[in-house]
């Protein structure tokens, strides 16, 4: 089966106080770490950037696409450009630099299994409370990471009338496709603030 992959690079980073993927760490952006991680799982790689990059090179990607005002726009505009024949689509935010090729032959193995897409998780250890009062009982709650691969057709499917959501994931069940969970890694941290930065790089150390 084909399978490519679709970088999601295009976030201006609200929360870090900039775009965090453009941050520099051991020496290269964090977008590239996330780049040559999917370069190697994959067979072709489109990066989806902001509308400021357009047309800077991205070594190491096969096509770059501008990406819109919400994740969910721009995955569309990724998958715009993956080509159609494609019968596996891996999506991976370009704010985890650590991504290990084991976890995405293993999204990839799950969806070549049956499902129509496949998400590593982790189990939440926090307490966690609502706002509005009472805690929320943590044993049926996981926390999603990238990569996340998909069978093509249902992911494009989940995308045609413009759905918006922070998980592709659940656009496809909302769309009756299967789920499938696999164990997620702890070190694929997402860098959202400094501190993430940090450790990331004592992890690449």
């Amino acid at each position: 089966m084909s399978v490519w992959s679709i970088v999601v690079a295009a976030g201006s980073g609200q929360r870090f106080g900039g775009p965090k993927q453009y941050e520099v760490l051991r020496g290269r952006r964090v977008l590239d770490w996330a780049r040559q991680a999917a370069r190697v799982a994959t067979d072709g790689v489109v990066m989806v950037v902001p509308a400021e990059h357009e047309g800077e090179p991205e070594p190491g990607a096969d096509l770059v696409v501008v990406g819109g005002a919400t994740r969910s726009a721009s995955v569309r505009a990724g998958l715009a450009a993956v080509p159609a024949d494609a019968e596996i689509i891996v999506v991976h935010d370009g704010a985890r630099p650590l991504a290990s090729r084991a976890l995405f032959d293993a999204v990839v193995a799950a969806v070549r299994a049956g499902a129509d897409a496949a998400v590593p998780a982790l189990p939440v250890v926090d307490t966690l409370r609502s706002l509005d009062g009472g805690t929320v009982d943590r044993s049926r709650l996981v926390a999603v990471q990238t990569p996340q691969a998909f069978r093509a057709e249902a992911l494009r499917a989940a995308h045609r009338d413009d759905a918006d959501a922070t998980d592709d994931a659940s656009l496809v069940e909302l769309a009756g496709g299967t789920v499938a969970v696999i164990e997620g890694d702890q070190r694929n941290l997402k860098i959202t603030t400094p501190t993430d930065l940090r450790i990331a790089g004592l992890f690449l150390g």
